[in-house]
This record gives structure tokens, C-alpha cells and sequence, in this order.
């Protein structure tokens, strides 16, 4: 197909980065070149590089409903998530059990695998077609040296939201019963944070993970925030910073960017989450009208239901979603065949095998709005899949 100029660009891969937004920026810049000390130094520039760092850890602790010295930043998700993992289980004394499920970004699904070569144990839960697991079998899966659960509040790939809360509800009423503490319970929430409840009391985690960048803040910058009570061996050693947890000197604008993006967006989360709503709906109907998918081409949940509000992911029926993907962006259209961090892998998605597509469906296409996407986005993106798939016929 011939190579097409154009001047327009639609993003719809809000799933894998967000464009920082503008007043986040302004408060990160002045920590960049005016207020740029170490927050460890004892003179009066590093004393307001940390009382700005601390100002921000009091911001996301409301936020979460957390004590602010429950909050750890981290580089980004990968990292806490790893330091939620690694940092549980290297406190054991010996191997045990784990679950989790078969949905779980790769910061989560690998770490745990690489655990079996020192002997842990893994059950994975079963999902329904939507990806849903089911809160009673997490318990049912519980032994008695079982560690840690970790699952996904919200699914990168299919938008499906897990009824975190009901699981930790639950978890937390067989603990009480047992009279132990453990398993602690972990979720990744980088993909829910800016539209779903963060409140970590109400969701009964031990343990939660959230990104910057997938909130329009800045890239390499997020935090882990870990239960009062929990200790966790570091991946890193060094001077001790973050109680201990994380050593190494403050990415202080970078976390500054963290707090600001998360606060406007839990201060936007209803009318973001209601716009998104509507126009996945709409861009969905839309190719439904169009014949350029059927209602079998849809991977998760339904429309509207337990899944993320912005998110559309579609197999197309005679190309493959990495095709697809080269063809848009001839068109100036952005979006992903998956995983962002899989996206250099031929292997079909293991989160859509999961849900039960066979090997040859299981490459599709993601399309994740975000605030500033237009209906006339939508309607652009709609006439150039048309006229790709016209050439397929």
C-alpha cells in the first residue's frame, strides 16, 4: 500500500504512556533547575527538596486513604511491583505457595515464575471469557503456606475490572479466622488508577502499585504502597532511603509529577470516566455498523460493564493486529496489538489464550482513549480502517 502524507495524528494508546499534561509539567520543572538539592542534605535547599517530596507523599496518602508513611516511589510500575514480589517472598525463610492469575502484566507474571526455580509453588485461577476470576476460588486456593495473592485491579490489554475488593474482603475474613496474617494481598493498579476507587481500605490490600505515566505524569516515577507492619527485603541497597525499602536518592521532580497527575485525575474521574464511556461506545457501534467487525470480535467484557471505560480491544477478521497496526500508522493513528512491554514478541497474547482464543485470534488490536480524544478521532480512525480493510477483502 502506498505510503500516505498526512498531518493528522490520532493517539489511542493511552494504555501504554500518556502525554504529560501541562500542569503537571509546571510543577515538576521547578525541581528541575531552581530546586533541584538532594532531599537527603541537611542545608536549607535540601530541606525544601524534602519537605516538597514529603508535602507530595501526604497528597497520594489521602488519596489512597493511606498513611503517608505507607507509600514508597518507586522508578515505575515494573519496579513496585517487583519490590511487592520479591520483597514478600525473600522474607520467607523457605519456599512456598503463590497465586495469581493468568491475566497479570508481565512486571507481575514473570517475577512470579521466576520464583518456581527456587521452589515456590503457583496456582492460577481460573477467568471466565472476560477474563473475571472468581473471588471464592482465590480462597479456595489458599494453603497453608501461602504466601501472597497477587492480582490485577484492571487488565492492560482487555480493560477487565476484577472484583479486587470482594476478593480482599473475603481474604480478609479468612485471616480472621485463621487468626494469621498472611497471605498478604497485592494488585497492580497502574491500569485503574484516574477511574476506579484507589481507596485501600475499601479494596482490603496489602499492597498496591501505580504508575505515573499512565495517568499523564512522567515516565519512570511511581510508588508502591505497602500495609503498616509489612517489612520487605529490598531489591536495592544503599542508603536507606524510602524506610529502608528502596535506597537511592529521590526522583523528587519526577515524584512532585506523580502526586500533581494523580490528584487531577481523581479529581476528574467521574466526568473522564463518563466521557470515555460514551465514545468506546460509540467507536465500537460504530464498526459494528460499518461491518468492519462482528460482535464476536470483542475481547472481554462487554461495553460498558466491568470493563476499563476506555478501553476497545477487537480481533479483525483476515489480519492479524500487528499488520493492522503498520497500516494505521501510515495514517497517523497510534494504537497497540497488546502489551506495550510485549510488543517486540511474535507470541499471541497469553492474557487473550487465557480467555480462550485459539493461537491464530489471539493477535488483536487495542485501541485505549484517553481525555483529550475526539468523536471526530473516532470517526477519522473508523474511515481509515475501513479503507485498510477494503484491500483484505
Amino acid at each position: 500500500m502506498k505510503q500516505l502524507p498526512t498531518t493528522r495524528f490520532v493517539y489511542l494508546d493511552h494504555a501504554a504512556a500518556t502525554p504529560v499534561r501541562a500542569e503537571v509539567g509546571r510543577a515538576m520543572l521547578p525541581f528541575f533547575v531552581k530546586q533541584f538539592a538532594n532531599p537527603a542534605a541537611l542545608y536549607s535547599a535540601g530541606v525544601r527538596a524534602k519537605q516538597a517530596l514529603e508535602q507530595s507523599r501526604a497528597i497520594i496518602g489521602r488519596i489512597l486513604g493511606a498513611p503517608a508513611d505507607t507509600i514508597i516511589f518507586t522508578s515505575g510500575g515494573t519496579e513496585a511491583n517487583n519490590l511487592a514480589i520479591y520483597g514478600i517472598t525473600q522474607n520467607c525463610q523457605r519456599p512456598g505457595h503463590l497465586i495469581t492469575s493468568r491475566l497479570e502484566h508481565p512486571a507481575v507474571a514473570n517475577p512470579l515464575k521466576s520464583l518456581t526455580k527456587q521452589g515456590w509453588k503457583i496456582t492460577y485461577l481460573k477467568n471466565n471469557r472476560q477474563g473475571l476470576v472468581d473471588p471464592r476460588q482465590a480462597i479456595k486456593a489458599i494453603r497453608a503456606n501461602t504466601v501472597l495473592i497477587s492480582i490485577g485491579y484492571a487488565n492492560n490489554e482487555i480493560g477487565t475490572v476484577q472484583p479486587i475488593a470482594e476478593i480482599g474482603r473475603q481474604l480478609l475474613r479468612w485471616r480472621q479466622q485463621h487468626r494469621r496474617s498472611y497471605p498478604y494481598f497485592h494488585t497492580d493498579a497502574c491500569q485503574a488508577a484516574g477511574f476506579l476507587d484507589l481507596k485501600v481500605e475499601k479494596l482490603h490490600v496489602d499492597l498496591m502499585t501505580i504508575n505515573a505515566s499512565k495517568i499523564y505524569g512522567p515516565k519512570g516515577s511511581g510508588l508502591l504502597y505497602v500495609r503498616r507492619g509489612i517489612t520487605l527485603t529490598p531489591l536495592m541497597r544503599g542508603g536507606g532511603q524510602e524506610r529502608g525499602a528502596r535506597s537511592g536518592t529521590e526522583n523528587v521532580p519526577g515524584i512532585i509529577g506523580l502526586a500533581k497527575a494523580l490528584a487531577l485525575a481523581e479529581r476528574e474521574k467521574s466526568s473522564v470516566t463518563k466521557k470515555l464511556n460514551r465514545l468506546t461506545a460509540y467507536f465500537y457501534q460504530t464498526l459494528l455498523n460499518r461491518g468492519l467487525v462482528g460482535r464476536d470480535s470483542l475481547n472481554g467484557p462487554a461495553i460498558g460493564t466491568n470493563r476499563l471505560p476506555n478501553n476497545l480491544n477487537l480481533t479483525f477478521s483476515g489480519i492479524d493486529g500487528e499488520t493492522l497496526l503498520l497500516y494505521l500508522d501510515r495514517w497517523g493513528i497510534a494504537a497497540s496489538a497488546g502489551s506495550a512491554c510485549a510488543a517486540s514478541s511474535a507470541e499471541p497474547s497469553a492474557t487473550l489464550q487465557a480467555i480462550g482464543r485459539r493461537p491464530a485470534a489471539a493477535r488483536s488490536l487495542r485501541f485505549t482513549l484517553g481525555r483529550t480524544t475526539t468523536k471526530s478521532d473516532l470517526d477519522y480512525t473508523v474511515n481509515t480502517l475501513q479503507t485498510i480493510l477494503s484491500k483484505f477483502k
